[in-house]
């Protein structure tokens, strides 16, 4: 994922939390935006109520690698935040891209039949 392709900006993440919709299932909540232009923008985002450093950082890690691999199945031209939840500690990788694909398929934003 280049730099573009992430949102790192509080008011990128205020912008899509206060404006976007929002779909959520066990391990993750999907907060998406329409941004106009040619690519998704996406941002990651853990809560200190799972646990120290360590921790949160394998749950992101988990979750920039879902996308990652998984981005060329959801359509252009979004602001995408995943923020997690407590239940995601325990997620293993299976689990966290599932849950990715499952709120991409809630949002309409992941291209089925491809």
């Amino acid at each position: 994922m280049n730099k573009d392709e992430s949102l790192r900006n509080n008011s990128d993440f205020r912008k899509v939390y206060d404006n976007g919709k929002s779909f959520a299932n066990r391990y993750l909540v999907m907060f998406f935006l329409e941004n106009n232009i040619k690519f998704n923008r996406v941002g990651f985002s853990v809560t200190k109520k799972l646990g120290k450093a360590v921790v949160r950082n394998k749950v992101k890690r988990r979750m920039k690698e879902s996308y990652r691999l998984n981005s060329t199945q959801f359509k252009k031209g979004y602001d995408i935040v995943f923020l997690s939840r407590v239940n995601a500690k325990n997620a293993n990788y299976k689990q966290i891209e599932s849950a990715i694909m499952h709120l991409g398929k809630l949002a309409r934003l992941v291209k089925l039949g491809e």
